[in-house]
């Protein structure tokens, strides 16, 4: 059994080998309630619930808990327990040219007082198909263990420059919370692949890249190889609020894409606009400043739009994107999971009929196959909290975030038209006087 495993496992976990032929007892019946029927998963952190979804889009961050009092109590078990002895960073991308490829790697420093590491601090360069090497490495080594998403690899064609200053950046951010996640994770900071990816100075693609295909096989057999009799309710619950969540941020996406573009295209507009403003002030001299007034405030407000706009492009829409990304990570523990049960009642079916002919004790490897679904279950879960923790920080301060920043374009453009009106004010002012004069 993992640990950290949470508790009550006993009651929701694995039934005994007697009973797992059987279905699912009355004591079960309520939980499973809100799981299934007409009504859609609510975003409850994964359990069920009897009130439907909401309708629209925009009322998803009403549902995520965001306040601070539910962050305390769903506050991660191992931050309570745990000093953190384990910091890494990736910063200073930098681009290789040569004959046979173009790339860009990026440094990875780490700090640590742990004795499984030689030195106390380590500086190594690394590109992106090292980090998924150790991606392939933790998955393969950790099945019961949700790993973490990469950013997406391939980039569209004549879409996105994968060599644009604003590319490198936003997928350098995503390494580094990549890599951040794995070292704060109280079992796959130990695993040894980490330990090598931190501080080896060369690393086996050739074994990563083969072991990407075996463990494409696999999950291929996962998805579609066998039918589980009956999945636990709590398990239920996870993979109904995933569909939803991904359906909400599916949502979200389409719509802030949307808005950035259309903002894109205003703030091409407003520059534009104060260029005229500008050539205009030049040939009139009485209203030269007025109209330099009006273009100073156009500047100011695309200034403030354009700052808007990158915070979207490169803050809000990556955190979206990783947290679809995320979903499918669980998804792919929870087929796993179900894999692992599959397996454990075909045994257990099977020794059962064996029993009944002739009266042969259950064999070990069936006990040690519950055991694994335990196992399974308890890493699982544990690992659910820890991701709903961290998604309600996330979240938290995404949304704060963008509150702040649309809050402060207003606030620019307000002040700009504002010293315009006074401008404007002491025009008319002196136009007055010299009349009077």
């Amino acid at each position: 059994m993992s640990v950290g495993a949470p508790k009550g496992l006993a009651s929701s976990g694995q039934k005994p080998i007697a009973e797992i032929i059987h279905p699912l007892s009355a004591a079960d019946e309520p939980f499973s309630a809100g799981v299934g029927g007409d009504k859609e998963a609510g975003l409850t952190n994964g359990t069920p619930v009897e009130t439907s979804s909401p309708a629209s889009a925009s009322s998803l961050f009403n549902r995520l808990q965001l306040d601070d009092d539910l962050e305390a109590d769903g506050r991660d078990h191992y931050a309570l327990t745990e000093t953190r002895d384990l910091f890494v960073t990736v910063d200073d991308p930098k681009k290789h040219v040569s004959t046979m490829e173009t790339y860009i790697t990026y440094r990875v420093s780490t700090k640590t007082t742990r004795i499984e590491f030689d030195l106390p601090e380590y500086c190594v360069r690394r590109r992106y198909q090292d980090f998924d090497w150790l991606r392939i490495k933790l998955e393969d080594s950790q099945p019961t263990h949700l790993i973490p998403p990469l950013p997406e690899k391939f980039v569209m064609k004549g879409v996105v420059d994968r060599f644009s200053e604003e590319f490198v950046e936003t997928r350098m951010k995503a390494l580094d919370k990549f890599l951040k996640r794995v070292a704060d994770h109280p079992v796959l900071s130990f695993n040894p692949h980490l330990n090598a990816f931190l501080s080896a100075k060369d690393l086996n693609k050739r074994q990563g890249l083969a072991l990407l295909t075996k463990v494409g096989e696999s999950v291929k057999h996962v998805a579609g190889g066998y039918k589980l009799r009956a999945r636990p309710a709590e398990f239920c619950a996870m993979g109904e609020y995933l569909d939803t969540f991904t359906q909400k941020l599916g949502t979200i996406d389409r719509i802030a894409q949307r808005i950035l573009k259309e903002q894109s295209e205003y703030l091409t507009e407003l520059r534009e606009y104060g260029t005229v403003y500008t050539s205009w002030a030049g040939s009139e001299q009485e209203l030269q400043r007025p109209l330099e007034g009006v273009a100073g405030c156009v500047t100011t407000c695309s200034g403030a739009l354009e700052e808007q706009c990158e915070t979207m492009s490169q803050d809000f829409l990556p955190v979206l994107r990783e947290y679809v990304l995320y979903i499918e990570s669980m998804k792919n523990v929870l087929r796993k999971r179900d894999q692992s049960q599959a397996e454990y009642e075909g045994r257990l079916e099977a020794a059962v009929l064996r029993k009944q002919e002739d009266r042969t004790p259950i064999p070990v490897e069936v006990e040690k196959c519950q055991d694994k679904v335990e196992c399974f279950n308890a890493d699982l879960k544990a690992d659910w909290e820890r991701w709903q923790s961290n998604k309600r920080q996330d979240f938290k301060q995404l949304l704060t975030g963008m509150a702040d920043k649309n809050i402060n374009q207003y606030e620019k453009s307000q002040a700009a038209w504002e010293s315009l009106i006074t401008l404007l004010q002491d025009k008319q002012t002196e136009d007055k006087t010299s009349e009077t004069n």
